[in-house]
């Protein structure tokens, strides 16, 4: 499946609606910075974080046909560890599992894309274009 674009577009003062395809979002600052209508930055990617592990943890243990009765995942920022803070994730696994398997599903929340993309630093290339606001047509009042 090839990856949709995020669109971002300004919808108030610090407010960003954002698009994913037919989905959409909407991510803020809250005040006094912004005005609080929706996750910072920050917590939109502990959201996709979060998201990732819990998924790939369910995909898992899924494909093995293990009873696997339900997931719980906790993701923050700890500000002042290192220069950028750290990113502390609790994962609870809930279910009828042995040690092996609970062992071998902790190891999988570890490696879910999105952890991956963020330990290994991706780089990110930006291209930047400018354009001047429309002229108002001739006659328009």
């Amino acid at each position: 499946m090839p990856g949709r674009t995020v669109t971002v577009r300004e919808s108030g003062h610090l407010a960003r609606t954002i698009g994913v395809g037919p989905h959409r979002l909407t991510g803020d600052e809250p005040d006094p910075i912004g005005t609080d209508t929706g996750p910072t930055p920050v917590q939109l990617l502990m959201a996709g974080l979060g998201a990732c592990t819990s998924m790939t943890v369910r995909l898992y243990a899924e494909r093995k046909g293990w009873p696997l009765a339900g997931i719980k995942v906790d993701v923050r920022v700890a500000h002042g560890i290192r220069p950028l803070g750290q990113i502390l994730k609790d994962v609870e696994i809930i279910g009828d599992l042995n040690a092996e398997q609970i062992s071998r599903l902790a190891t999988i929340a570890e490696h879910c894309p999105i952890q991956r993309m963020l330990s290994a630093s991706v780089p990110v290339h930006t291209r930047t274009t400018a354009r001047r606001p429309a002229s108002p047509s001739p006659g328009a009042a």
